[in-house]
């Protein structure tokens, strides 16, 4: 007899279950099928009919099963027994947690609302987070989106309606020339990966402009590694190449932008530099058949780019004219920008020729009719096949405004926007500047606000400033020094909070921000400005912090109280077309997220917290007229919640289920995403696809959603109106007045067309003893803090050198396992180092958010992350040198305060290697105490 073979389940099942919800590794929102074997995840897959990834996953993705099951998850709400720092914790209930953070906010909101700020992480919920704290009546409201991406979201709504990465996306089906600015790798990565996949199986050119070149630009046809905070010089120059060869789309501008829009040209005239207008505020143009001045979107108005008009003694010209006069300048010949860009000459006049004849040599007509705004048919699309994608490269500097508007120029130059082959706007978008809100942030005691913190001032008089010219937030958002923050400024909320300028608060309310770690500037001052005490009574100097996460993150050593929350796998969340959906050029798309699994401990998704608190206060909205929960948790709100009549956070399934955008809330409508595998989908008519601002059929369409009670049709804005208002503000002119030593600032960066300036932290240190740039970029298998404790994705990257080009790693001597000393006008740091050839020559970097503090994330004291990984932040200050001039001058762009990351200069030099990187601050006292050293179990049989 043979020996028995053993039987082998080739073939085990990989599930009992398969619940199908939405991923929360990153910004992408793909659609994932969760696996369950006996109740627990086993294993994460892309769901195929998702309309984000159709099936694709990335590392991230896959990898949320060890973030549902990380040791470093917060178990219980806690309150904080010892000094901030000492990591001494008590559990409490969720009832003493939640009458202690009332205990503390009621008060606040009876007689000073504006001392509670709120600020939140990268969270998904901020038309909820928002109008909480409108209810609660504070000013101080915002999310991270002032240091990570405001230029980029602003820019783009003030110049043409929206914006890149959430707000539209590349014409990937017909692109065959697609330019990179300042990508890296976390954000957008799915779509962007299929996106490229896509142009490459055509055989389109894909060019990466970036100092950096990793991921996205590894594997595009072309790469120009810029110098850091020159991409606007750049452009400019691109645009004075094509200026002077006429290859530009003059139909498109005279049809679609403020080009031909008149201008005042006394510069006498308290209106000089403001557009020409009617009776009715509209906006004039010269009209070609008649000659005479009428209004842009008149019907069968003909805008002339050629002549000028003089009414009462001025003369008023086309914008266009003044634009071409000042790109034509020499002061913008590649010649005359290639040394700081750090680009050849020849190689600039080389893109420039590739982006005319694609944009017009290749150009696009598809045979589909369309009505325009002004009630003209057109037979055809015309389209430029070329489209751009930039992100926080460009974004992260002090002239990162101007910058990313003088992009969305060049576009709109070319005729690429929202044309076939261009750049595509995804549905709520496009919306022009005056349809958003203006900000709101006059606090009255035991009220509301007016209206919504956030908005888009169209002059000086929406600034968040009281009678006396002082600031009425806690940031100083939409003030002088930063008046289109349209984001806040998250990053200046405790450096202004400590300093008590512009006033003292006494509840900081932080949601999922690792303000004590890798989202301050200046880590290791930050943390002394939360331990701080008043040396005269001993209290902290910020009273009382509250702060919600999942994770035992740096930031919960320097809370109060704890509110623990859920991870993405055990809570309801929403993707949605109030905040920031999933839509796609081609449709709208929102999605949600709900309970696969059921937390195992005693813990609660904050969005549900936050309405459990708002009924505790008696916030309006949040209670009933019986004075009971208007909602039983962030489940029901999503359901029964309606902004406006007949709109709610979702737009599938309303009323009978049949509706859709707009119809009455239908309590099975969770129920009915859940079958649709998590998410909706409702497509824009074939006519209504492109030319969106101005094509009446998607206006139509949009109205018929929700997106806008009327048509909203508008031109591009070239020339920007609403900074030539602060321009004559600080000329002297109107009631409103900026502060004296801000007038030339605002007269040399605000202006009405793009313009290129030196970051404001170089041109205020001796940069021949800081030579460098150092930049930090998010690796593609991280997102934010929190991936870098996962246990599978720390095998990727489990530690972070600093990179350094071949030129600097020679000629300092650089050899594998070397270290260098960083210094710059803020501190020092000794760190690993590495040799990377595809760099900019001036340039280093490292990834960033993978160096951990000692104690924190449930990592071991000698984890790599904590002894050879760190962080860059220790280099950087939230404020410029001191200037003498006793002001304090934030590091930010002084348009809309965007946190300046990247304009970091440094010196380095080779060094003894140490221990472990430096500094190194003590270790934390964790609540959740150490994981650990291996994470494994199993599921089911």
């Amino acid at each position: 007899m043979g020996h028995p073979e053993p039987h082998l389940d080739l073939s085990p099942r990989v599930s009992d279950e398969v619940r199908k919800t939405t991923c929360y590794m990153c910004a992408c929102r793909c659609g994932i099928d969760v696996h369950l074997k006996a109740g627990r995840v086993a294993y994460i897959e892309g769901n195929r009919d998702h309309p984000v990834n159709k099936g694709v996953l990335c590392a991230k993705g896959s990898a949320g099963i060890m973030q549902v099951n990380a040791p470093s998850r917060l178990r219980a709400p806690l309150r904080r027994t010892g000094p901030r720092g000492s990591g001494q914790f008590e559990e409490i209930t969720w009832d003493e947690a939640l009458q202690t953070a009332v205990d503390w906010m009621a008060p606040l909101r009876e007689t000073a609302p504006q001392k509670l700020a709120f600020f939140t992480g990268r969270d998904q919920s901020q038309s909820l987070t928002s109008w909480w704290a409108q209810a609660f009546g504070t000013p101080n409201y915002a999310a991270h989106g002032g240091f990570c991406s405001v230029n980029m979201a602003a820019a783009g709504i003030y110049t043409m309606g929206g914006a890149f990465w959430e707000f539209g996306q590349p014409d990937w089906e017909r692109t065959k020339l697609l330019l990179l600015f300042g990508v890296a790798e976390d954000h957008d990565s799915n779509p962007i990966k299929m996106g490229l996949g896509k142009l490459k199986a055509r055989g389109a050119r894909v060019i990466g402009i970036n100092p950096i070149r990793t991921g996205y630009n590894a594997v595009a046809d072309d790469w120009i590694g810029i110098t850091p905070g020159t991409d606007g010089l750049l452009i400019l120059s691109l645009i004075h190449c094509l200026l002077k060869a006429g290859k530009i789309d003059l139909d498109y501008l005279t049809r679609f932008t403020n080009a031909p829009v008149l201008v005042n040209e006394d510069p006498a005239s308290p209106e000089n530099g403001l557009f020409l207008r009617d009776a009715r505020g509209k906006p004039l143009v010269l009209d070609r058949a008649t000659g005479l001045p009428t209004a842009f979107d008149a019907p069968g108005v003909k805008p002339g780019l050629a002549h000028g008009y003089r009414r009462a003694g001025i003369t008023h010209r086309p914008v266009f004219q003044i634009l071409a006069e000042r790109y034509l300048s020499d002061d913008y010949a590649p010649e005359a920008v290639a040394g700081r860009c750090g680009i050849p000459a020849p190689r600039i006049h080389a893109l420039a020729a590739e982006l005319a004849r694609v944009a017009f040599d290749e150009a696009i007509e598809i045979p589909q009719p369309w009505t325009d705004f002004r009630g003209e048919r057109q037979e055809t699309m015309i389209g430029r096949p070329v489209a751009m994608h930039a992100m926080r490269g460009i974004s992260a500097h002090s002239n990162g405004f101007q910058t990313a508007r003088a992009l969305h120029l060049l576009q709109i130059l070319l005729g690429t926007v929202e044309t076939p082959g261009g750049f595509r706007f995804k549905p709520p978008y496009p919306k022009p500047p005056e349809a958003h809100p203006k900000p709101h942030a006059t606090a009255t005691p035991g009220q509301p606000l007016k209206g919504p913190h956030l908005g888009y001032p169209m002059g000086p008089e929406d600034l968040a400033l009281d009678a006396d010219g002082r600031a009425q937030r806690i940031d100083k958002a939409f003030t002088w020094e930063n008046p289109l923050s349209a984001h806040g400024l998250m990053h200046m909320v405790i450096s202004n909070a400590h300093a008590g300028d512009p006033y003292r608060i006494d509840t900081l309310f932080l949601y999922m921000a690792n303000m004590a770690w890798n989202s301050s500037m200046g880590t290791a001052r930050t943390i002394e400005m939360l331990t701080d005490t008043d040396p005269e009574t001993g209290d902290y100097v910020i009273p009382r912090i509250i702060y919600s996460d999942a994770y035992s993150s740096e930031m919960v050593a320097y809370a109060d109280l704890i509110l623990p929350d859920t991870t993405y796998l055990e809570r309801h969340d929403c993707i949605s077309l109030l905040d920031r959906p999933i839509s796609e050029a081609d449709a709208a798309g929102d999605a949600i997220r709900w309970p696969v699994v059921a937390p195992d401990r005693d813990v609660r998704g904050f969005q549900s917290v936050l309405l459990d608190l708002g009924a505790r206060l008696g916030l309006p909205g949040f209670v009933a007229d019986d004075g009971s929960p208007a909602y039983a948790d962030y489940a029901d709100y999503i359901t029964r919640h309606e902004r406006r009549p007949g709109i709610g956070p979702l737009m599938g399934f309303r009323n009978d289920g049949t509706a859709t955008g707009r119809g009455a809330p239908n309590p099975e409508q969770l129920a009915r995403y859940i079958e649709n595998g998590s998410h909706f989908t409702h497509h824009i008519p074939e006519a209504a696809q492109f030319y969106k601002p101005w094509n009446m059929a998607y206006q139509e369409w949009a109205v018929s959603l929700g997106l806008y009670d009327s048509p909203q049709p508008y031109i591009f804005n070239l020339w920007l109106e609403p900074l030539r208002r602060f321009q004559l503000a600080a000329e002297g002119h109107g009631p409103h007045q900026p502060p004296d030593h801000l007038r030339t600032r605002i007269k040399a960066t605000m202006d009405p067309l793009p313009v290129w300036y030196e970051p404001f932290e170089q041109a205020a240190i001796d940069t021949a003893a800081y030579p460098l740039h150092a930049l930090t970029q998010r690796p593609m298998a991280m997102y934010h803090s929190w991936g870098s404790q996962n246990a599978w994705l720390r095998q990727i990257h489990g530690e972070n050198p600093l990179y350094l080009p071949t030129n600097l790693w020679e000629d300092h001597g650089f050899t594998e396992g070397s270290w260098g000393r960083v210094t710059s006008p803020h501190g020092e740091i000794t760190v690993p180092v590495a040799h990377m050839a595809a760099l900019n020559p001036n340039t280093v970097w490292t990834w960033n958010a993978i160096g951990k503090r000692k104690g924190a994330w449930a990592l071991d004291p000698d984890a790599p992350e904590a002894t050879r990984g760190f962080l860059l932040n220790h280099l950087i200050h939230e404020l410029l040198p001191p200037k003498g001039d006793g002001h304090r001058w934030a590091n930010s762009d002084p348009i809309t305060g965007q946190a300046a990351w990247f304009d970091l200069r440094v010196r380095i030099e080779k060094c003894p290697a140490p221990r472990e990187a430096h500094p190194a601050l003590p270790p934390l006292a964790s609540p959740v105490g150490r994981g650990p050293k291996s994470l494994a179990w199993k599921i089911g049989r």
